[in-house]
Protein backbone atom coordinates (compact mmCIF):
# COMPACT_ATOMS: atom_id res chain seq x y z
CA UNK A 1 0.00 0.00 0.00
CA UNK A 2 0.99 3.23 -0.63
CA UNK A 3 1.79 5.80 2.05
CA UNK A 4 0.80 8.73 1.68
CA UNK A 5 2.98 11.84 1.97
CA UNK A 6 3.02 13.20 5.16
CA UNK A 7 2.41 17.19 5.00
CA UNK A 8 0.12 19.60 7.08
CA UNK A 9 -3.16 20.56 5.71
CA UNK A 10 -4.08 24.51 5.92
CA UNK A 11 -8.06 23.68 7.28
CA UNK A 12 -10.13 26.76 6.07
CA UNK A 13 -12.11 29.47 8.87
CA UNK A 14 -15.27 27.15 9.63
CA UNK A 15 -18.13 28.46 11.53
CA UNK A 16 -17.69 25.74 13.75
CA UNK A 17 -14.14 27.54 14.74
CA UNK A 18 -15.22 30.95 14.36
CA UNK A 19 -17.88 29.93 17.19
CA UNK A 20 -15.07 28.47 19.54
CA UNK A 21 -12.50 31.24 18.44
CA UNK A 22 -15.67 33.48 19.78
CA UNK A 23 -16.50 30.98 22.84
CA UNK A 24 -12.95 30.54 24.42
CA UNK A 25 -12.49 34.37 24.04
CA UNK A 26 -15.37 34.96 26.42
CA UNK A 27 -13.88 31.46 28.96
CA UNK A 28 -11.73 34.12 31.29
CA UNK A 29 -9.87 32.29 34.50
CA UNK A 30 -13.00 29.43 34.07
CA UNK A 31 -10.67 26.26 33.15
CA UNK A 32 -11.30 24.50 30.46
CA UNK A 33 -12.93 20.89 31.93
CA UNK A 34 -15.13 23.34 33.97
CA UNK A 35 -16.07 26.09 30.93
CA UNK A 36 -17.13 22.78 28.48
CA UNK A 37 -20.19 22.12 30.74
CA UNK A 38 -21.44 26.09 30.22
CA UNK A 39 -20.78 25.95 26.45
CA UNK A 40 -22.70 22.49 25.69
CA UNK A 41 -25.07 22.83 27.88
CA UNK A 42 -26.12 26.22 26.36
CA UNK A 43 -25.69 24.80 22.68
CA UNK A 44 -27.86 21.99 24.05
CA UNK A 45 -30.75 24.28 25.41
CA UNK A 46 -30.27 26.46 21.92
CA UNK A 47 -31.10 23.39 20.38
CA UNK A 48 -33.68 21.73 22.17
CA UNK A 49 -35.66 25.09 22.07
CA UNK A 50 -34.93 25.60 18.30
CA UNK A 51 -36.78 22.35 17.96
CA UNK A 52 -39.40 22.77 20.48
CA UNK A 53 -40.59 26.47 18.71
CA UNK A 54 -40.57 24.57 15.29
CA UNK A 55 -42.86 22.17 16.91
CA UNK A 56 -44.48 24.62 18.39
CA UNK A 57 -45.47 26.80 14.50
CA UNK A 58 -46.36 23.38 13.32
CA UNK A 59 -49.24 23.24 15.89
CA UNK A 60 -50.67 26.55 15.14
CA UNK A 61 -50.39 25.86 11.39
CA UNK A 62 -52.22 23.17 12.10
CA UNK A 63 -54.75 24.53 14.27
CA UNK A 64 -54.00 22.53 17.26
CA UNK A 65 -53.17 25.31 19.75
CA UNK A 66 -55.18 23.60 22.44
CA UNK A 67 -52.79 21.33 22.17
CA UNK A 68 -49.51 23.82 22.77
CA UNK A 69 -48.82 22.45 26.50
CA UNK A 70 -49.30 19.22 26.25
CA UNK A 71 -46.32 17.57 26.38
CA UNK A 72 -47.48 14.53 24.82
CA UNK A 73 -47.71 16.44 21.16
CA UNK A 74 -43.99 16.97 21.68
CA UNK A 75 -42.83 13.70 22.54
CA UNK A 76 -44.34 11.96 19.81
CA UNK A 77 -42.60 13.63 17.47
CA UNK A 78 -38.79 13.10 19.38
CA UNK A 79 -39.25 16.75 20.40
CA UNK A 80 -38.61 17.65 24.24
CA UNK A 81 -41.26 19.75 25.75
CA UNK A 82 -40.20 22.95 27.56
CA UNK A 83 -41.86 25.30 30.12
CA UNK A 84 -41.85 29.02 29.39
CA UNK A 85 -39.00 29.96 31.21
CA UNK A 86 -36.40 27.21 30.31
CA UNK A 87 -36.84 28.26 26.27
CA UNK A 88 -34.11 29.85 24.42
CA UNK A 89 -36.34 33.30 23.94
CA UNK A 90 -36.72 33.08 27.46
CA UNK A 91 -32.88 33.11 28.32
CA UNK A 92 -31.91 35.53 25.81
CA UNK A 93 -34.53 38.17 26.86
CA UNK A 94 -32.87 37.98 30.48
CA UNK A 95 -29.40 37.34 29.32
CA UNK A 96 -28.32 41.03 31.09
CA UNK A 97 -29.67 40.44 34.06
CA UNK A 98 -27.46 39.84 37.32
CA UNK A 99 -29.49 36.30 38.07
CA UNK A 100 -28.99 35.22 34.65
CA UNK A 101 -27.01 31.94 35.89
CA UNK A 102 -29.77 31.24 38.04
CA UNK A 103 -32.21 31.50 35.28
CA UNK A 104 -30.10 28.71 33.20
CA UNK A 105 -29.73 26.28 36.14
CA UNK A 106 -33.21 26.65 37.00
CA UNK A 107 -34.18 26.42 32.97
CA UNK A 108 -32.15 23.23 32.65
CA UNK A 109 -33.32 21.60 35.84
CA UNK A 110 -37.13 22.33 34.42
CA UNK A 111 -35.63 20.45 31.06
CA UNK A 112 -35.07 17.39 32.92
CA UNK A 113 -37.80 17.19 34.94
CA UNK A 114 -40.03 17.43 31.89
CA UNK A 115 -38.71 15.22 30.29
CA UNK A 116 -37.70 11.57 31.17
CA UNK A 117 -35.43 10.58 28.71
CA UNK A 118 -33.16 13.50 30.07
CA UNK A 119 -32.74 12.08 33.39
CA UNK A 120 -29.42 12.79 34.85
CA UNK A 121 -28.11 14.47 31.91
CA UNK A 122 -28.13 18.11 32.56
CA UNK A 123 -25.99 20.32 35.04
CA UNK A 124 -27.01 20.73 38.53
CA UNK A 125 -26.77 24.24 39.53
CA UNK A 126 -23.56 24.28 37.76
CA UNK A 127 -24.06 28.12 36.49
CA UNK A 128 -24.27 29.61 39.90
CA UNK A 129 -21.77 27.45 41.58
CA UNK A 130 -18.91 28.66 39.00
CA UNK A 131 -19.48 32.62 39.59
CA UNK A 132 -19.35 33.22 36.27
CA UNK A 133 -19.02 36.88 35.08
CA UNK A 134 -22.15 38.13 33.82
CA UNK A 135 -20.81 40.03 30.80
CA UNK A 136 -19.19 37.35 29.46
CA UNK A 137 -21.96 34.66 30.19
CA UNK A 138 -24.20 37.18 28.45
CA UNK A 139 -21.71 37.69 25.48
CA UNK A 140 -21.72 33.81 25.14
CA UNK A 141 -25.42 33.58 25.01
CA UNK A 142 -25.14 36.41 21.90
CA UNK A 143 -22.55 33.98 20.15
CA UNK A 144 -24.60 30.80 20.55
CA UNK A 145 -27.87 32.60 19.26
CA UNK A 146 -25.87 32.78 16.23
CA UNK A 147 -26.41 28.91 15.75
CA UNK A 148 -29.73 28.30 14.03
CA UNK A 149 -30.05 24.43 14.59
CA UNK A 150 -32.91 23.49 12.66
CA UNK A 151 -32.40 25.33 9.23
CA UNK A 152 -31.14 22.94 7.01
CA UNK A 153 -33.11 19.67 7.17
CA UNK A 154 -30.51 17.44 5.60
CA UNK A 155 -27.35 19.35 7.82
CA UNK A 156 -26.42 17.90 11.39
CA UNK A 157 -25.71 21.52 12.62
CA UNK A 158 -25.47 21.48 16.25
CA UNK A 159 -24.33 17.99 16.00
CA UNK A 160 -21.41 19.24 13.72
CA UNK A 161 -20.89 21.94 16.44
CA UNK A 162 -21.04 19.77 19.61
CA UNK A 163 -18.45 17.02 18.08
CA UNK A 164 -15.95 20.31 17.09
CA UNK A 165 -16.22 21.34 20.69
CA UNK A 166 -15.53 18.41 22.03
CA UNK A 167 -12.70 17.67 20.48
CA UNK A 168 -11.25 21.56 20.71
CA UNK A 169 -12.04 20.50 24.41
CA UNK A 170 -10.44 17.39 24.65
CA UNK A 171 -7.05 19.12 22.72
CA UNK A 172 -6.75 22.02 25.40
CA UNK A 173 -7.38 20.00 28.70
CA UNK A 174 -4.85 17.47 27.48
CA UNK A 175 -4.91 13.96 29.24
CA UNK A 176 -7.74 15.00 30.85
CA UNK A 177 -9.50 15.22 28.01
CA UNK A 178 -9.42 11.35 27.02
CA UNK A 179 -11.54 10.70 29.38
CA UNK A 180 -14.45 11.95 27.48
CA UNK A 181 -13.15 11.81 23.47
CA UNK A 182 -11.50 9.46 21.26
CA UNK A 183 -10.57 11.00 17.38
CA UNK A 184 -13.31 10.62 15.30
CA UNK A 185 -10.67 9.29 12.33
CA UNK A 186 -10.57 6.34 14.75
CA UNK A 187 -14.32 6.03 15.40
CA UNK A 188 -14.87 6.31 12.06
CA UNK A 189 -12.12 3.43 11.17
CA UNK A 190 -13.43 1.08 13.90
CA UNK A 191 -17.15 1.44 12.39
CA UNK A 192 -16.02 1.15 8.99
CA UNK A 193 -14.24 -2.05 10.05
CA UNK A 194 -16.76 -3.56 11.94
CA UNK A 195 -20.34 -2.50 9.94
CA UNK A 196 -22.61 -1.85 12.66
CA UNK A 197 -26.04 -1.84 10.50
CA UNK A 198 -28.32 -3.55 12.80
CA UNK A 199 -28.57 -5.25 16.76
CA UNK A 200 -26.95 -4.14 19.79
CA UNK A 201 -24.51 -1.88 20.21
CA UNK A 202 -22.13 -1.26 23.27
CA UNK A 203 -19.31 0.62 24.58
CA UNK A 204 -18.55 -0.34 28.62
CA UNK A 205 -16.61 3.20 28.68
CA UNK A 206 -18.92 5.27 26.42
CA UNK A 207 -17.35 8.68 27.17
CA UNK A 208 -19.26 11.45 26.04
CA UNK A 209 -21.01 8.98 23.79
CA UNK A 210 -18.51 9.29 20.29
CA UNK A 211 -18.79 5.56 19.43
CA UNK A 212 -22.48 5.89 19.32
CA UNK A 213 -22.60 8.81 17.24
CA UNK A 214 -20.17 7.16 14.44
CA UNK A 215 -22.24 4.18 14.43
CA UNK A 216 -25.51 5.72 13.55
CA UNK A 217 -23.59 7.94 11.13
CA UNK A 218 -21.97 4.80 9.68
CA UNK A 219 -25.88 3.55 9.12
CA UNK A 220 -26.83 6.64 7.58
CA UNK A 221 -24.09 6.76 5.25
CA UNK A 222 -24.87 3.41 3.83
CA UNK A 223 -28.72 4.05 3.69
CA UNK A 224 -30.20 2.05 6.38
CA UNK A 225 -32.18 3.13 9.52
CA UNK A 226 -31.15 4.34 13.18
CA UNK A 227 -34.42 2.71 14.35
CA UNK A 228 -32.63 -1.03 13.69
CA UNK A 229 -29.76 0.28 16.14
CA UNK A 230 -30.14 -0.03 19.79
CA UNK A 231 -27.53 1.65 22.04
CA UNK A 232 -25.95 0.61 25.07
CA UNK A 233 -23.28 2.24 27.35
CA UNK A 234 -21.90 2.76 30.63
CA UNK A 235 -19.91 5.90 32.05
CA UNK A 236 -18.17 5.62 35.20
CA UNK A 237 -17.37 10.18 35.54
CA UNK A 238 -20.55 12.20 36.80
CA UNK A 239 -19.69 15.05 34.21
CA UNK A 240 -18.79 12.61 31.42
CA UNK A 241 -21.94 10.48 32.12
CA UNK A 242 -23.86 14.18 31.65
CA UNK A 243 -21.98 15.26 28.39
CA UNK A 244 -23.22 11.82 26.67
CA UNK A 245 -26.97 12.09 27.23
CA UNK A 246 -26.35 15.70 25.94
CA UNK A 247 -24.78 14.57 22.77
CA UNK A 248 -27.07 11.39 21.99
CA UNK A 249 -29.81 13.91 22.56
CA UNK A 250 -29.00 16.93 20.27
CA UNK A 251 -28.68 14.25 17.73
CA UNK A 252 -31.84 12.45 18.30
CA UNK A 253 -30.70 9.26 19.77
CA UNK A 254 -32.13 7.22 22.67
CA UNK A 255 -29.61 5.03 24.26
CA UNK A 256 -29.60 3.16 27.90
CA UNK A 257 -26.71 4.51 29.61
CA UNK A 258 -27.22 3.10 33.22
CA UNK A 259 -30.03 4.59 35.64
CA UNK A 260 -26.12 6.66 37.03
CA UNK A 261 -22.64 6.86 36.30
CA UNK A 262 -20.72 3.93 37.72
CA UNK A 263 -17.97 1.69 37.56
CA UNK A 264 -18.30 -1.40 34.64
CA UNK A 265 -16.15 -3.56 36.65
CA UNK A 266 -18.13 -3.02 40.15
CA UNK A 267 -21.60 -2.23 38.61
CA UNK A 268 -22.67 -4.03 35.82
CA UNK A 269 -25.98 -2.06 34.96
CA UNK A 270 -25.73 -4.13 31.99
CA UNK A 271 -25.62 -7.68 33.53
CA UNK A 272 -27.33 -9.92 30.75
CA UNK A 273 -26.52 -7.84 27.94
CA UNK A 274 -25.31 -9.77 24.31
CA UNK A 275 -24.13 -7.12 22.13
CA UNK A 276 -23.71 -7.55 18.15
CA UNK A 277 -21.61 -5.23 18.09
CA UNK A 278 -18.77 -3.68 20.50
CA UNK A 279 -17.01 0.08 20.26
CA UNK A 280 -14.60 1.64 23.05
CA UNK A 281 -11.62 2.87 24.13
CA UNK A 282 -11.01 1.70 27.55
CA UNK A 283 -8.86 3.88 29.99
CA UNK A 284 -5.02 2.93 29.18
CA UNK A 285 -3.13 1.29 31.85
CA UNK A 286 -5.39 1.57 34.33
CA UNK A 287 -3.87 0.91 37.73
CA UNK A 288 -5.59 -0.67 40.93
CA UNK A 289 -8.93 -1.18 39.37
CA UNK A 290 -9.26 -3.48 41.69
CA UNK A 291 -7.96 -5.33 45.20
CA UNK A 292 -6.17 -8.36 45.39
CA UNK A 293 -9.12 -10.58 46.65
CA UNK A 294 -11.77 -8.94 44.30
CA UNK A 295 -13.87 -10.25 41.25
CA UNK A 296 -11.60 -13.06 41.69
CA UNK A 297 -13.85 -15.86 40.25
CA UNK A 298 -16.22 -13.10 38.26
CA UNK A 299 -18.47 -14.84 35.73
CA UNK A 300 -16.62 -12.55 33.04
CA UNK A 301 -13.44 -14.11 33.20
CA UNK A 302 -15.29 -17.28 32.04
CA UNK A 303 -12.21 -20.14 31.52
CA UNK A 304 -9.75 -17.27 31.28
CA UNK A 305 -6.60 -16.19 33.95
CA UNK A 306 -7.79 -13.65 36.59
CA UNK A 307 -6.96 -9.87 35.03
CA UNK A 308 -3.83 -8.51 37.49
CA UNK A 309 -4.46 -5.86 39.76
CA UNK A 310 -1.98 -3.24 38.14
CA UNK A 311 -3.31 -2.81 35.06
CA UNK A 312 -6.80 -3.25 33.37
CA UNK A 313 -6.26 -3.98 30.00
CA UNK A 314 -7.21 -8.03 30.14
CA UNK A 315 -10.11 -6.90 32.74
CA UNK A 316 -11.34 -4.47 29.89
CA UNK A 317 -10.88 -7.20 27.04
CA UNK A 318 -12.43 -10.46 28.74
CA UNK A 319 -15.40 -7.70 30.09
CA UNK A 320 -16.15 -7.00 26.24
CA UNK A 321 -15.94 -10.75 25.27
CA UNK A 322 -17.92 -11.98 27.73
CA UNK A 323 -20.61 -9.08 26.73
CA UNK A 324 -20.43 -10.24 22.76
CA UNK A 325 -23.65 -12.11 21.01
CA UNK A 326 -23.25 -15.77 19.39
CA UNK A 327 -22.29 -13.93 16.33
CA UNK A 328 -21.23 -10.18 17.77
CA UNK A 329 -17.78 -8.47 16.77
CA UNK A 330 -16.11 -5.70 18.54
CA UNK A 331 -13.43 -3.26 17.40
CA UNK A 332 -11.75 -0.85 20.26
CA UNK A 333 -8.57 0.83 21.06
CA UNK A 334 -5.58 -0.05 23.57
CA UNK A 335 -2.05 1.25 23.92
CA UNK A 336 0.74 -1.18 22.23
CA UNK A 337 1.71 -2.65 25.07
CA UNK A 338 -1.47 -4.89 25.60
CA UNK A 339 0.17 -7.43 22.30
CA UNK A 340 2.86 -7.83 23.99
CA UNK A 341 2.58 -8.05 27.79
CA UNK A 342 3.21 -11.06 29.60
CA UNK A 343 3.44 -9.45 32.93
CA UNK A 344 1.35 -11.55 35.61
CA UNK A 345 -0.89 -13.88 33.08
CA UNK A 346 -2.15 -11.53 30.46
CA UNK A 347 0.19 -13.39 28.39
CA UNK A 348 -1.52 -16.50 28.73
CA UNK A 349 -5.00 -14.69 28.71
CA UNK A 350 -4.14 -13.44 25.22
CA UNK A 351 -2.72 -17.34 24.29
CA UNK A 352 -6.06 -18.58 25.12
CA UNK A 353 -7.84 -16.16 23.03
CA UNK A 354 -5.74 -16.73 20.07
CA UNK A 355 -6.50 -20.45 20.32
CA UNK A 356 -10.01 -20.06 20.89
CA UNK A 357 -9.89 -17.92 17.50
CA UNK A 358 -11.55 -14.72 18.57
CA UNK A 359 -8.69 -12.21 17.67
CA UNK A 360 -9.91 -11.38 14.01
CA UNK A 361 -7.48 -8.39 12.76
CA UNK A 362 -4.89 -5.88 14.87
CA UNK A 363 -3.95 -2.96 13.57
CA UNK A 364 -0.86 -0.49 14.71
CA UNK A 365 -2.08 2.66 14.55
CA UNK A 366 0.10 5.83 13.76
CA UNK A 367 1.76 8.15 16.37
CA UNK A 368 -0.24 11.56 17.26
CA UNK A 369 -3.45 10.84 16.64
CA UNK A 370 -4.48 11.48 20.80
CA UNK A 371 -5.12 14.96 21.91
CA UNK A 372 -4.16 13.52 25.42
CA UNK A 373 -1.44 11.09 25.00
CA UNK A 374 1.96 9.83 23.14
CA UNK A 375 1.67 6.58 24.04
CA UNK A 376 1.46 3.96 20.62
CA UNK A 377 -2.08 2.36 20.57
CA UNK A 378 -3.48 0.13 18.73
CA UNK A 379 -6.65 -1.10 17.56
CA UNK A 380 -8.45 -4.95 18.37
CA UNK A 381 -10.77 -6.67 16.17
CA UNK A 382 -12.28 -9.41 17.78
CA UNK A 383 -14.96 -11.99 16.51
CA UNK A 384 -16.95 -14.45 18.73
CA UNK A 385 -17.81 -16.84 15.28
CA UNK A 386 -16.13 -17.07 12.23
CA UNK A 387 -17.68 -19.97 11.17
CA UNK A 388 -20.84 -17.63 10.70
CA UNK A 389 -18.91 -15.71 8.27
CA UNK A 390 -17.84 -18.63 6.16
CA UNK A 391 -21.88 -19.35 6.27
CA UNK A 392 -23.10 -16.31 4.93
CA UNK A 393 -20.45 -16.71 1.93
CA UNK A 394 -17.36 -15.01 3.01
CA UNK A 395 -14.14 -16.85 2.65
CA UNK A 396 -13.24 -19.43 5.12
CA UNK A 397 -10.86 -17.48 7.69
CA UNK A 398 -10.57 -19.86 10.37
CA UNK A 399 -7.34 -19.84 12.15
CA UNK A 400 -6.12 -17.13 10.49
CA UNK A 401 -5.78 -13.10 11.79
CA UNK A 402 -5.23 -10.40 9.96
CA UNK A 403 -2.24 -8.30 10.85
CA UNK A 404 -2.41 -4.57 9.25
CA UNK A 405 0.95 -1.86 9.86
CA UNK A 406 -0.75 1.88 9.57
CA UNK A 407 2.09 3.55 11.31
CA UNK A 408 3.49 5.33 8.07
CA UNK A 409 -0.22 6.41 7.10
CA UNK A 410 -2.21 9.52 7.96
CA UNK A 411 -1.74 13.57 7.77
CA UNK A 412 -0.22 16.42 10.02
CA UNK A 413 -2.66 18.72 10.74
CA UNK A 414 -0.89 20.60 12.89
CA UNK A 415 2.59 20.51 14.60
CA UNK A 416 1.70 17.71 17.16
CA UNK A 417 -1.19 16.20 15.77
CA UNK A 418 -2.31 13.61 13.52
CA UNK A 419 -5.24 12.28 11.84
CA UNK A 420 -6.37 9.67 8.99
CA UNK A 421 -8.47 10.99 6.56
CA UNK A 422 -11.36 9.85 4.47
CA UNK A 423 -9.23 7.69 1.81
CA UNK A 424 -6.97 6.58 4.72
CA UNK A 425 -9.65 5.06 6.19
CA UNK A 426 -10.73 3.81 3.08
CA UNK A 427 -7.96 1.64 2.48
CA UNK A 428 -7.97 0.08 5.97
CA UNK A 429 -11.40 -1.33 6.12
CA UNK A 430 -10.90 -2.50 2.25
CA UNK A 431 -8.18 -4.49 2.82
CA UNK A 432 -9.91 -6.11 6.03
CA UNK A 433 -13.19 -6.58 4.36
CA UNK A 434 -11.15 -7.85 0.86
CA UNK A 435 -9.36 -10.50 3.47
CA UNK A 436 -12.56 -11.65 5.11
CA UNK A 437 -13.81 -12.22 1.25
CA UNK A 438 -16.04 -9.45 0.60
CA UNK A 439 -15.83 -9.24 -3.27
CA UNK A 440 -17.28 -5.82 -3.84
CA UNK A 441 -13.55 -4.89 -2.21
CA UNK A 442 -11.58 -7.24 -4.15
CA UNK A 443 -9.19 -9.52 -3.73
CA UNK A 444 -6.56 -10.26 -0.69
CA UNK A 445 -3.26 -10.40 -1.20
CA UNK A 446 -0.41 -10.08 2.06
CA UNK A 447 1.29 -6.52 1.18
CA UNK A 448 5.23 -6.82 2.65
CA UNK A 449 5.36 -3.79 5.51
CA UNK A 450 1.43 -3.31 5.00
CA UNK A 451 -0.57 -6.74 5.83
CA UNK A 452 -0.03 -10.15 6.25
CA UNK A 453 -3.10 -13.20 7.00
CA UNK A 454 -1.01 -14.86 9.84
CA UNK A 455 -2.21 -18.83 10.89
CA UNK A 456 -2.50 -19.88 14.38
CA UNK A 457 0.64 -21.85 13.61
CA UNK A 458 2.03 -18.22 12.80
CA UNK A 459 1.42 -16.85 15.71
CA UNK A 460 2.50 -19.63 18.50
CA UNK A 461 6.03 -19.34 16.66
CA UNK A 462 6.31 -15.88 17.60
CA UNK A 463 5.03 -16.50 21.39
CA UNK A 464 1.26 -15.19 20.66
CA UNK A 465 2.69 -11.67 20.59
CA UNK A 466 -0.38 -9.87 18.30
CA UNK A 467 1.94 -7.02 17.19
CA UNK A 468 1.55 -6.43 13.37
CA UNK A 469 5.70 -5.67 12.85
CA UNK A 470 6.55 -8.95 13.45
CA UNK A 471 3.99 -10.74 10.91
CA UNK A 472 4.19 -7.65 8.14
CA UNK A 473 7.66 -8.11 7.62
CA UNK A 474 9.69 -4.76 5.91
CA UNK A 475 8.71 -3.00 2.88
CA UNK A 476 10.43 -3.64 -0.52
CA UNK A 477 12.65 -0.98 -1.11
CA UNK A 478 11.78 0.97 -3.84
CA UNK A 479 14.45 0.68 -7.07
CA UNK A 480 15.41 3.92 -8.22
CA UNK A 481 16.86 2.48 -11.53
CA UNK A 482 20.74 3.54 -10.31
CA UNK A 483 22.94 0.44 -11.37
CA UNK A 484 24.92 -0.96 -8.49
CA UNK A 485 28.13 -0.29 -9.87
CA UNK A 486 27.07 3.46 -10.69
CA UNK A 487 26.21 4.14 -6.67
CA UNK A 488 29.53 2.34 -5.52
CA UNK A 489 31.64 4.53 -8.05
CA UNK A 490 29.68 8.04 -6.73
CA UNK A 491 29.87 6.72 -2.49
CA UNK A 492 33.53 5.50 -2.73
CA UNK A 493 34.50 8.89 -4.05
CA UNK A 494 32.70 11.04 -2.06
CA UNK A 495 34.04 8.65 0.91
CA UNK A 496 37.48 8.90 -0.76
CA UNK A 497 37.21 12.96 -0.54
CA UNK A 498 35.46 12.92 2.68
CA UNK A 499 38.96 11.15 4.25
CA UNK A 500 40.78 13.84 2.52
CA UNK A 501 39.18 16.63 4.16
CA UNK A 502 39.57 14.82 7.71
CA UNK A 503 43.21 14.77 6.95
CA UNK A 504 43.24 18.52 6.32
CA UNK A 505 41.09 19.67 9.43
CA UNK A 506 42.97 17.15 11.96
CA UNK A 507 46.46 19.13 10.38
CA UNK A 508 44.91 22.38 11.36
CA UNK A 509 43.30 21.33 14.81
CA UNK A 510 47.32 19.54 15.27
CA UNK A 511 48.37 23.72 14.69
CA UNK A 512 45.91 25.43 16.98
CA UNK A 513 46.78 23.07 20.10
CA UNK A 514 50.35 24.07 19.33
CA UNK A 515 49.85 27.62 18.99
CA UNK A 516 48.41 27.05 22.53
CA UNK A 517 51.26 25.73 23.81
CA UNK A 518 49.70 22.07 24.04
CA UNK A 519 51.48 20.71 21.03
CA UNK A 520 52.99 17.37 21.43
Amino acid sequence: MSKKKQTAKKPSKSFEETLWDTANKLRGSVESAEYKHVVLSLIFLKFVSDKFEERRAELVAEGQEKYLDMVEFYTMQNVFYLPETSRWSYIQQHAKQGDIAIKIDSALTAVEKNNASLKGALPDNYFSRLGLDGSKLAALIDAINNIDTVADKEEDTVGRVYEYFLGKFAASEGKLGGEFYTPKCVVKLIAEMIEPYKGKIYDPCCGSGGMFVQSIKFVESHHGSKKDISVYGQEYTATTYKLAKMNLAVRGLSANLGEVPADTFFKDQHPDLKADYIMANPPFNLKDWRAADELVHDGRWNGYDTPPTGNANYAWILHMVSKLSENGVAGFVLANGSMSTNTKGEGAIRQKMVENDLVDCMIAMPGQLFYTTQIPVCLWFLTKNKKADKERGYRNRQGETLFIDARKIGSMISRTQKELDADDIAAIAKTYHAWRGEKKDGVYDDEAGYCKSATLEDMRKHDYVLTPGRYVGAAPIEDDGIPFETKMTELTQTLYAQMEESTKLDEVIRKNLEGLGFGC
